[in-house]
């Protein structure tokens, strides 16, 4: 263990002492597992928000547990640190079989269902509007061409697309590509993308219908994987940068595109948001915590920027793991 991940005797008892009270405890084996809000937190425990709110803030104050706000709503993970280390170890411990903890499990399971449920009503009521509606807030001609100049001219063989909606980037890039997969967990969606893509005669483009948080795809299958104004909808975003970049071969690329912060809170009831924009400092973060080197960053800032424009940002993040004998390619990726 480095030097930083050794805690002295003082931060090893107040840690202790924080998490030594059940609701605190309750609240760090949740955190191990996933971001959460106050609210979340609230319908989980069945605990008044304030009582919460305070146990919360003795978590924190003992660095157990970060805190990041975002427009009106703050998010808690635990923390990068020993002190986070630390709870991760306890929480791995404990029993999961634990009445009180598998009642919090069973809670938040059926949260995180009911907001998965909510957005995919949202992309099965738009699924044939959707282009359009993206065009609201920046220029897509825009956003694509700078995708474009971030990948280059140089073809490359594998291309996923998480998240590919109406199946836009499979046509952007075809002229790269020798095969491509685009997922999608809206089945309206994918209805909208096979008509587009047979529009277009692309026969070397395959949709299926998948979960970004568990992709049924080969590990270290894909030259290229992208995530374009994916990562906004999703509770746990972090999450399915994991699973993309599982799926990178070694030395691919991971391309993201999506919204920098905002204060835009309309968007979360009109529009399904669960999160407001992404600063570098926070995906630089995410990016380095599953080694990956960012080696470009882009903001697109809208021309006329009224209150309801919105900057988007492109992140090009490269595996660091040496390119040595790449698997053969996967020949099983069938249509949905």
């Amino acid at each position: 263990m480095s030097e930083e991940q050794i805690l002295s005797v003082d931060d090893t008892l107040a840690a202790l002492r924080a998490v030594g009270e059940a609701t605190r405890l309750r609240l760090i084996a949740l955190l191990a597992e996933s971001e959460l809000t106050v609210k979340d937190a609230t319908a989980i425990l069945g605990q008044s928000q304030p009582r919460i709110s305070r146990h919360l803030k003795l978590l924190a104050e003992a660095d157990l547990i970060q805190r990041f706000p975002e427009g009106s709503w703050v998010y808690y993970r635990l923390a990068d640190g020993p002190e986070g280390e630390l709870a991760r170890a306890l929480v791995a411990r404990i029993s999961k079989e634990d009445p009180v903890l598998a009642a919090d499990q069973e809670r938040f399971q059926a949260i995180r269902k009911a907001k998965s449920e909510e957005a995919a009503a949202y992309f099965a009521a738009r699924a044939l509007t959707w282009d359009r509606e993206r065009s609201l807030h920046v220029s897509e001609d825009d956003v694509e061409t700078a995708m474009r100049a971030a990948l280059g001219d140089k073809p490359f063989q594998s291309f996923l697309d998480l998240g590919t909606g109406t199946g836009r980037l499979l046509e952007v890039f075809s002229d790269l590509y020798t095969s491509a997969l685009g997922i999608d967990a809206s089945h309206d969606m994918l209805a909208v993308a096979r008509a587009n893509l047979a529009r277009s005669g692309l026969a070397n483009a395959q949709l299926r219908h998948g979960d970004v948080y568990a992709l049924n795809v080969p590990p270290r299958s894909f030259d290229v994987v992208a995530v374009h104004q994916v990562l906004h909808f999703l509770e746990e975003p972090a999450r399915a940068l994991s699973e993309a970049a599982r799926a990178l071969r070694p030395g691919g690329r991971l391309l993201l595109v999506d919204f920098a912060p905002h204060e835009l809170e309309f968007l979360r009831e009109k529009h399904a948001h669960r999160r407001l924009g992404f600063s570098r400092d926070q995906m630089e973060r995410w990016l380095e915590a599953l080694e990956l080197d960012l080696e470009q960053v882009t903001d697109l800032v809208p021309a006329d920027e009224t209150e309801n424009n919105l900057t988007v940002t492109l992140w090009l993040a490269r595996d660091r793991r040496i390119v040595t004998d790449l698997p053969s390619r996967d020949t099983s990726l069938e249509v949905a």
